[in-house]
């Protein structure tokens, strides 16, 4: 019984050990990707500075259409292009066999979930005001504050589990199908299963990435109603 505790010990640590390096390894393929986009910028913009814009691009129209204003997209474009460019690659590498997906982990995924969580509030707060951000909660009817209020709470926490819960689990499910493809088909290249799976991660990321817009729109835009 001793030597299986010993064992499990091991498992921990080796699992810890290829999370955190992998996850390093992410951190260091976008660095290398942002200094190569910004090396040497041109008016007229090739290579990796055309694939950089390009994303920096999509990533602010989708800012746009989702809180309906250029500077506010802006504004959160450096926090919501950084998210997208972790989650996408935590995804991706995974793909490659021998390499394990941080994102496969709840170490990282409720890490960005409760990034988002803190930013959208303070963000909120900073914005509105501590007593009128939190008087949203209460709803537009005062006399159903009581019942309004535990049920905004419960839907924004249940918004960190949805944020983690959705990503990890997708990927986790992803690596797994994949070690079955490959466990079933060694010598053959299962192409559409890479396909699937690399369009798989930039769904996740996409998806990430959208819901970041729409909670901080959430918090930041005062609607009339209330």
């Amino acid at each position: 019984m001793k030597d299986l505790f010993l064992f499990s010990d091991f498992i921990d640590a080796s699992h810890t050990f290829s999370y955190f390096f992998h996850l390093g390894l992410v951190a260091l393929m976008a660095v290398i990707i942002a200094k190569f986009s910004t090396h040497s910028m041109q008016l007229v913009p090739r290579g990796m500075q055309n694939l950089g814009e390009a994303f920096l691009e999509g990533v602010l129209s989708m800012g746009r259409d989702t809180m309906g204003d250029e500077r506010a997209a802006r504004r959160y474009l450096p926090l919501v292009a950084t998210l997208g460019i972790v989650v996408f690659f935590s995804n991706v590498i995974g793909i490659i066999p021998g390499f394990h997906s941080p994102s496969a982990s709840l170490n990282l995924t409720l890490s960005l979930a409760l990034i988002v969580f803190v930013y959208y509030h303070f963000e909120g707060i900073r914005t509105q005001g501590l007593v009128k951000y939190f008087a949203h909660f209460m709803g537009p009817v005062k006399i159903l504050a009581p019942l309004m209020f535990p049920i905004e709470v419960v839907s924004h926490i249940s918004r960190v589990i949805s944020l983690s819960f959705r990503l990890f689990g997708n990927i986790k499910g992803d690596d797994l199908f994949l070690a079955v493809i490959l466990a079933l088909v060694p010598y053959i290249a299962p192409l559409p299963a890479y396909v699937l799976l690399t369009f798989m991660a930039f769904l996740q990321a996409f998806i990430f990435m959208i819901l970041t817009y729409v909670y901080l729109a959430g918090a930041t835009i005062v609607s009339e109603g209330h």
